[in-house]
């Protein structure tokens, strides 16, 4: 008998052509980049060295003469000394109990106001770093986080660009306690008050039982040996490379020949809100302190309207670098805020500090001056 054989048969599933991956929009724009620098190279080879020359002339003397060996850098390391300093000197803890029955009323958590108080008394910089993780464990929602941001560049960054603010106010017979009362004070209680009750809503109070102790255990010189160094990071780190991004574009608009259209439309506007537009420019775009300098030598022969809106304008979270550049990127690693967020929060505090520059010039300069 013949064994019978099992021919078992394959059954081959046909595979379905390949797709040729289809281009996206960031590719197309990458091979316009690409043929657009390959011509440019081939018949306009200057172009190139010419733009990243206005791109370095831009960033080196912010980078260099501002930060790395300008007082700036150092300022900031110091402030993070003192900041650190403070808050092991149960200073973080105090301002919670004083701030927490006026936050209580407007139902939002008394951390809030602690960044606006480090960087009255310090940095913006060190603020940011200091606040961000204070506002993390007092368990602030993200609107908060984001009032504490609006809050904070309502003053200025720099006890340097409070006393020479002072010195022009002076110079043109302006009543300088009110006028510091009105744009520095008012504004730490005010704006998160307006911002809860409008924009950002989702907020809460904290009994005082509810937040966790702020001050840390570590020894006083650890303390202080570890926030120079922190400080130094956050200046080479975070700071610089911040400031090199905004420059950079800067320098990119400026080559492109489009700068000075924007600052004549800047000093243009600037005039129009009662604003100096040389002292407001320096102010917005390289330092308020500069602006404030400035301003002292030349406010006796000026306008006292013009005096104060430079002198509140630069009493903010000026220059644009660090609005753009340095809160997004500080408050993104030490928060629950993306970079964006912090960015938007930023731009809106500014946007209240011109509409306030604006207020206090137009309405009541009759009562600050005399």
């Amino acid at each position: 008998m013949s064994e019978a054989k099992e021919v078992v048969e394959e059954v081959v599933v046909p595979q379905p052509p390949k797709q040729k991956r289809k281009w996206t929009k960031i590719e197309v724009v990458g091979l316009l980049l690409v043929i657009a620098s390959l011509i440019t190279m081939l018949f306009s080879p200057e172009t190139l060295a010419g733009l990243f020359s206005s791109v370095v002339d831009q960033v080196y003397p912010v980078v260099v003469d501002t930060f790395l060996t300008g007082t700036v850098g150092v300022s900031i390391i110091v402030s993070v000394i003192i900041g650190r300093s403070l808050e092991r000197l149960g200073f973080t803890d105090a301002l919670s109990r004083i701030f927490i029955p006026i936050t209580n009323l407007y139902k939002i958590n008394s951390a809030v106001i602690i960044p606006s108080i480090y960087n009255i008394l310090g940095d913006i910089n060190a603020a940011g770093k200091i606040a961000g993780p204070i506002l993390v464990r007092s368990g602030a929602t993200k609107d908060e986080q984001k009032i504490a941001v609006a809050t904070m560049v309502q003053s200025q960054q720099s006890f340097a660009t409070f006393m020479l603010g002072m010195v022009a106010l002076t110079a043109v017979g302006v009543n300088a306690f009110l006028v510091v009362v009105l744009a520095v004070f008012i504004p730490v209680v005010i704006v998160p008050f307006l911002l809860s009750k409008t924009i950002f809503r989702d907020t809460k109070s904290v009994e005082l039982s509810e937040l966790p102790t702020f001050t840390p255990k570590t020894g006083f010189l650890p303390t202080i040996f570890n926030a120079a160094r922190e400080g130094a990071e956050l200046v080479f780190l975070l700071i610089i490379p911040a400031v090199a991004v905004v420059f950079a574009c800067i320098g990119v608009l400026d080559y492109l020949g489009v700068w000075t259209s924007i600052e004549t439309g800047l000093s243009a506007g600037l005039l129009a809100l009662s604003i100096d537009p040389e002292t407001g420019v320096l102010s917005i775009l390289a330092s308020p302190t500069l602006g404030m300098a400035q301003l002292a030598e030349v406010a006796a022969n000026m306008d006292p309207r013009l005096v104060i809106g430079s002198f509140v304008l630069a009493s903010s979270g000026l220059p644009l670098s660090s609005i753009f550049g340095q809160i997004p990127v500080i408050w993104g690693d030490n928060s629950d805020l993306t970079e964006k967020e912090a960015m938007s929060a930023a731009v809106l505090g500014l946007t209240m500090r011109i509409v306030t520059a604006f207020l206090v010039v137009y309405f009541l300069t009759p009562i600050l001056v005399g």
